[in-house]
């Protein structure tokens, strides 16, 4: 599957709008229930236009999964072996749900995929995602190990603060309509979260 690479300043933005659109229907209704009709209806532009950058919803999925998957692994890596461990692992939730809450459409579009059983990006699960869990699972199990935090299965802690901190972009209406009166779900969450982690690593 071929993408039209964009030259012109108009091409550009036409590439960008396609993708924020893409996001948008993706993050929505899923791939399968996703159309080009739909997409090219949300990017303002006609099927045709449409298909002179992408041929196909395959190739337009792809992209936002590519570009995704190192936007979301990024706050993993920043995890540092030689700082304070109880900070660092909090530091990592503190940008996981900074990121639920700037990029809830990015959370659903991922969520959609890993549900469907990840048809279009296990490769990348096997090979970019699981050598980075293991790596600062090993840093957090020799933490442990050292006494400098609770003794934590470090996998399923990571599992944990995946769960913990992507709920609230993936169950937004859910958590909003529970909370009721405009209250902000975000700055609650910080405040139990890292209260919450603090309590369970304290050594």
């Amino acid at each position: 599957m071929t993408v039209q690479e964009p030259r012109t300043r108009i091409q550009r933005k036409n590439h960008l709008a396609i993708l924020d659109a893409a996001l948008e229907v993706f993050s929505r209704q899923g791939f399968g229930a996703a159309t080009l009709d739909q997409i090219a209806a949300e990017a303002g532009m006609s099927k045709p236009n449409l298909l002179y950058y992408f041929k196909s919803k395959e190739a337009i999925h792809l992209t936002l999964l590519s570009q995704l998957m190192d936007i979301w692994l990024d706050p993993l890596r920043e995890i540092r072996a030689d700082g304070d461990p109880v900070e660092e692992i909090l530091g990592y939730v503190r940008r996981k749900l900074q990121m639920s809450r700037e990029m809830p459409r990015e959370s659903r579009l991922f969520a959609h995929e890993i549900v469907q059983g990840a048809p279009h990006m296990r490769p990348e699960l096997e090979s970019v995602l699981r050598p980075l869990v293991d790596a600062k699972a090993t840093v957090i199990g020799d933490w442990a190990e050292a006494g400098r935090i609770a003794p934590v299965d470090p996998h399923h802690l990571i599992f944990s603060i995946w769960s913990l901190t992507q709920h609230y972009a993936d169950f937004d209406v859910q958590v909003r309509a529970v909370l009721g009166d405009g209250r902000d779900p975000f700055a609650e969450a910080e405040e139990h979260l890292d209260r919450l982690f603090r309590r369970m690593l304290a050594p």
